[in-house]
């Protein structure tokens, strides 16, 4: 019996441990070459997609994962690299809303209003791969964000029929970074979880047309 539990007790802790490093692994391989830091290397695309994340922090300072995507966004678009901004987030309230928050700071930038469209329900990043499809009819897109997430969101979005090439935000250093880059091991996780029992978007919708 002491053998079955020891046994039992080393599996719970190895097969999740083998599961983290697989699913890191097997998506970070699956999307090599397909994420750029620099914008003179990435391919032209008519759309890019900026992943949405809270304006500030809980103790009310700016979060630079946002900042730094909407300086990317900027960049791709006074570059040429995009013709067209899709804004994907959560709008969970009428107290938080990252979609409008994002349009509102790339209009400060310079990105005029009518080119920027915004997906209030994706409150994944999954819903926000396939939303892009499925809502927003896209074959192709540019997804705008750190290259972690990056990453993660190309692969959801080659499994939905949905070609994608990542532009890498400046990511973060130090305490707060390794927290995010901890989590994300197991969101990598949940991205086979979701795929195995074919999870779908909360909501989908009209058709939009981005042109």
């Amino acid at each position: 019996m002491k053998k079955f539990l020891f046994r039992s007790l080393i599996l719970l802790i190895v097969l999740p441990g083998i599961a983290l490093i697989l699913s890191n692994f097997i998506i970070s391989n699956s999307t090599n070459n397909k994420t750029f830091d620099n914008i003179l290397d990435i391919p032209k695309n008519k759309v890019g997609l900026v992943l949405g994340t809270a304006k500030k922090l809980v103790g009310g300072q700016p979060n630079p994962y946002y900042t730094n995507r909407i300086s990317a966004t900027i960049t791709l678009f006074n570059s040429n690299k995009i013709e067209f901004v899709l804004v994907s987030g959560d709008n969970g309230s009428v107290y938080y809303n990252e979609p409008n928050s994002f349009k509102r700071d790339l209009i400060k930038g310079g990105i005029p209003a009518d080119k920027i469209f915004l997906d209030y329900a994706g409150f994944r990043t999954l819903d926000s791969m396939v939303r892009a499809k499925a809502v927003f009819g896209l074959d192709s897109v540019t997804i705008i964000s750190q290259k972690f997430h990056n990453e993660r969101a190309i692969y959801i979005a080659q499994k939905k029929g949905l070609n994608a090439i990542g532009f890498n935000a400046k990511d973060i250093e130090g305490k707060s970074g390794l927290k995010v880059h901890l989590r994300e091991y197991f969101a990598r996780v949940k991205v086979f979880l979701d795929l195995l029992f074919n999870t779908q978007p909360k909501f989908f919708g009209d058709k939009i047309s981005i042109k």
